[in-house]
């Protein structure tokens, strides 16, 4: 049965831990209060999901590898952003690669949409709809449909999000719901066969370094850790690792360290007892020596002191529609 739910957040840790179809993680890039949006659509075989965030970052993916999955921007005046150091327009759509890890960079606040189906199903529906199987690219790579296939997608898209936040009892009907399915099919299968690639994708020669970074980063969270650690561990010079971090964060990887560092620390006030622990103690844990130049820069960061983030808790996401039957899946 088909179902939605529609989300909003005050939290990015919340917001990331709500995108289907991957593991997320994002990090805010400049000082705001961070307000995000969330709709989740199951049809029978497509998974649609929308998203906004008010303030500018970057995202660390790892997707599902049973969905093929593509992902674009939400509306036809979006700024462009960065995918994995490729300039993705708002009249193209990035086909992912099955199981790819990629980076996002929003330098303002961002609007995005995905669909996915599993392998199989996308290989059937093109099979029905242009005659021929439709796979996922081994490296994901920028498709530019015909505009008007392009703004079709968008319209509907649109069309189907705003149902769920305002009608989803409408949208849980299941005629209702298998004509946009279908709809949405189409034009998916439309946009990826009829498009043309719109540039090289010589970039993801790089992503390997990147997803060894990642890697090495995830293994060690509990630790504060240093470029020259990583270089030697992922086996790279710090010149090229500075390439890399700058094309695919906008950022240097000294730079990209700290935010994740700040952001890590920022949930472990959240989910600390302030009666046992101290914003001293946990800066510290983190490698921040010096509390009053932390606590200057956390400010101008999240809009908080760190001691106000460990005297309240955070605000969970709250759907803000009733929901037809929505099976939590990975």
């Amino acid at each position: 049965m088909p179902g939605s739910e529609f989300l909003r957040f005050t939290d990015p840790y919340e917001h990331q831990k709500s995108i289907r179809g991957s593991e997320a993680e994002f990090f805010i890039t400049a000082p705001g209060k961070y307000e995000a949006e969330l709709t989740r659509i199951d049809f029978h075989r497509l998974w649609m999901q929308r998203s906004q965030a008010s303030l500018p970052h970057v995202a660390h993916y790892m997707l599902n590898k049973r969905r093929s999955i593509v992902f674009f921007l939400a509306r036809s005046e979006s700024p462009p952003i960065h995918h994995s150091g490729i300039e993705l327009m708002s009249n193209e759509i990035m086909f992912d690669a099955v199981g790819a890890e990629h980076h996002h960079r929003f330098s303002t606040p961002g609007h995005w949409a995905s669909m996915s189906l599993t392998p199989d199903d996308l290989a059937a529906a093109g099979r029905a709809i242009v005659g021929y199987d439709v796979v996922a690219p081994a490296a994901s790579h920028p498709v530019r449909p015909p505009p008007a296939l392009m703004s079709r997608l968008l319209n509907l898209h649109e069309t189907a999000g705003r149902l769920a936040g305002s009608a989803p009892d409408i949208l849980a009907h299941p005629q209702v719901a298998r004509a946009i399915e279908q709809e949405l099919i189409r034009l998916m299968v439309g946009c990826l066969t009829d498009g043309k690639s719109a540039r090289s994708d010589s970039v993801h020669q790089r992503v390997p370094v990147m997803r060894r970074l990642e890697r090495f980063l995830e293994e060690n969270q509990d630790r504060p850790i240093y470029v020259a650690e990583i270089c030697a561990a992922i086996g790279v010079a710090d010149r090229t690792l500075r390439l890399h971090s700058l094309e695919h964060l906008g950022m240097s990887p000294h730079r990209y360290l700290w935010l994740r560092r700040m952001h890590l620390v920022r949930r472990a006030l959240a989910q600390a007892d302030p009666t046992r622990k101290t914003v001293t103690e946990l800066a510290n844990d983190h490698g921040f020596g010096e509390l009053g130049r932390f606590s200057v820069t956390y400010r101008k960061l999240f809009g908080e002191s760190p001691s106000a983030t460990l005297r309240g808790d955070p605000i969970p996401a709250k759907p803000l529609a009733p929901t037809g039957r929505f099976p939590i899946l990975p």
